[in-house]
């Protein structure tokens, strides 16, 4: 008599990243669309050169202390769902759900819909036909927002629909996308951060014709870099210095998705460490000569008030003319596509770890048959496109007219709040981990223990604080996401109980 057929084993992940694939996916991640963008706000936040790099030097540094922070938790637990097991073993199930819900929610979809924002805008430089003004479903307004469908937004939608498709076939498929993409805009970027440092150099730019350290000698007050702002002086420059430290904190944040796919890297003690550590090194340098490259080409009112906020644009336009806004266009498209690729194919794995805890739908904790997340992909993608459809709604002073805008900068403030709070737990974890399990395999540490977490812990602490005072309706409405999935898992508990 024939003993029964073994029912096949269900598929696993694919341990398919190598240290190479890693490194792609964190630079990719990181070099988005920011950089090209955000140094305008934070100019006008500061009102001098000297500050702006600041802004973006005490970003990265930050960025480069919790990278070491999830390069020690991730060498010590490498599964997948990565920062949300973290959380997990140190606070419990409900922090780490709050943590995937508010990825789910706003977090990592938000990136992904600003992210493709950002390529449909830089799209309508090369296509006139992708316009914000080009609308295919005229806007329904529902107070300060709209709900609309431009041809801008289209593209933004097809992008995310491309992207989810592309990785829904496979990791393999998802992996060759960001390590062809990342290799092409690492070394466009390059090319960009050379021509402005060696042919930008010129007397009237921010580097020679405007104070370095003193914003009130370019002509700036904290009452024009932030309307009906009641502080003066010294307190008033430190405070916009926080909130000009949000745009470059964001546009280096994500680095935490490579720890989502710890389950499919190879040797992922020694790889998830260097990888995390040598990607933030790389984008912060790259970044900082960046800045330099606008301040040596660009004097500061254009650095400031460059159209649309696109001051990598501007920088090319000086340099080369017309042409150059065609060629950052391009380079800009390439940046944010690879940036969304690393944003999708990491996101669904934190939805899938939470599925297999019985935290999620169940459906997102399965495999297709090439071995990745197919329903989390399916539903993150879905999500962040419904994310690109609100529009704010604005009043021009001079014409009256009503003028919608897109929610870039909205979504900003909303993912930038609520990352704080997690990135400063992830932190925490490290000394909480230490304390609960001292004798766990530790193959990487943090470098200046205790010292690292409690700097990150407690600078994150004085800009969370600083934009709560600066920005508290859109700060608040982030931390609300957050806390509103407390009654969501335990409604989620108590089904799992009644089942």
């Amino acid at each position: 008599m024939s003993s029964p057929a073994t029912p096949p084993s269900p598929p696993a992940l694919d341990r398919g990243l190598g240290q190479l694939d890693a490194t792609a996916l964190v630079v990719g991640i990181l070099i988005g669309s920011g950089i090209f963008i955000v140094s305008a706000e934070s100019a006008r936040l500061v009102g001098a050169p000297g500050w702006l790099l600041c802004a973006w030097g005490v970003a990265g540094i930050m960025t480069l202390a919790g990278a070491q922070c999830g390069a020690e938790l991730s060498a010590m637990m490498p599964r997948a769902g990565g920062q949300y097991v973290f959380l997990r073993e140190a606070y419990g199930p409900a922090v780490a759900f709050l943590f995937g819900w508010t990825l789910f929610v706003v977090l990592q979809t938000g990136k992904i819909a600003a992210v493709a924002v950002a390529f449909a805008s830089f799209t309508g430089v090369l296509v006139e036909w992708v316009s914000p003004t080009n609308d295919l479903v005229r806007p329904i307004v529902l107070g300060r927002y709209a709900i609309s469908l431009s041809s801008q937004q289209l593209v933004a939608i097809a992008s995310i629909v491309v992207l989810t498709v592309a990785n829904v076939r496979g990791l393999q498929t998802g992996k060759r996308i960001q390590n062809s993409l990342t290799a092409v805009k690492t070394a466009a970027f390059l090319g960009l951060i050379a021509l402005g440092l060696s042919l930008g150099w010129n007397r009237d730019s921010a580097a020679f014709a405007a104070h370095w350290w003193d914003p009130w000698a370019n002509g700036w007050t904290p009452q024009q870099a932030r309307p009906g702002f009641a502080l003066t002086g010294s307190l008033a420059l430190a405070m916009l210095l926080g909130q000009a430290v949000v745009g470059p904190l964001f546009s280096q944040s994500g680095w935490n998705s490579l720890t989502f796919t710890g389950g499919e890297v190879r040797e992922p003690r020694r790889t998830l460490p260097r990888a995390l550590i040598t990607g933030t090194l790389i984008v912060m340098v790259l970044y900082l000569l960046a800045n330099i490259a606008y301040i040596v080409t660009l004097p500061l009112p254009a650095i400031q008030h460059a159209p649309q906020n696109r001051v990598g644009t501007a920088m090319m336009e000086a340099l080369l003319g017309a042409p150059g806004a065609v060629v950052m266009a391009a380079a800009i498209m390439v940046s944010t596509f690879s940036c969304n690729n690393g944003l999708i194919l990491a996101g669904a794995r934190v939805f899938y770890a939470m599925a297999s805890d019985r935290l999620f739908f169940a459906s997102a904790g399965r495999l297709n048959g090439r071995r990745v997340p197919a329903v989390a992909l399916v539903a993150q993608g879905a999500w962040a496109t419904l994310l690109t459809l609100p529009r704010t709604v604005t009043t021009d002073p001079a014409t009256g007219a009503v003028v919608y805008g897109n929610v870039y900068t909205q979504l900003l403030e909303y993912i930038i709040s609520a990352d704080l709070v997690f990135y400063s737990l992830l932190a925490g974890a490290v000394v909480v981990l230490r304390l609960k399990a001292p004798l766990a395999d530790r193959p990487f540490r943090v470098i200046g223990y205790p010292f690292t977490p409690a700097f990150y812990i407690g600078l994150a602490a004085l800009l969370a604080l600083d934009l709560a005072y600066l920005a508290p309706t859109t700060t608040g409405t982030g931390y609300l996401i957050a806390l509103s999935g407390l009654p969501v898992y335990l409604l989620w508990r108590r089904a799992e109980v009644g089942s």
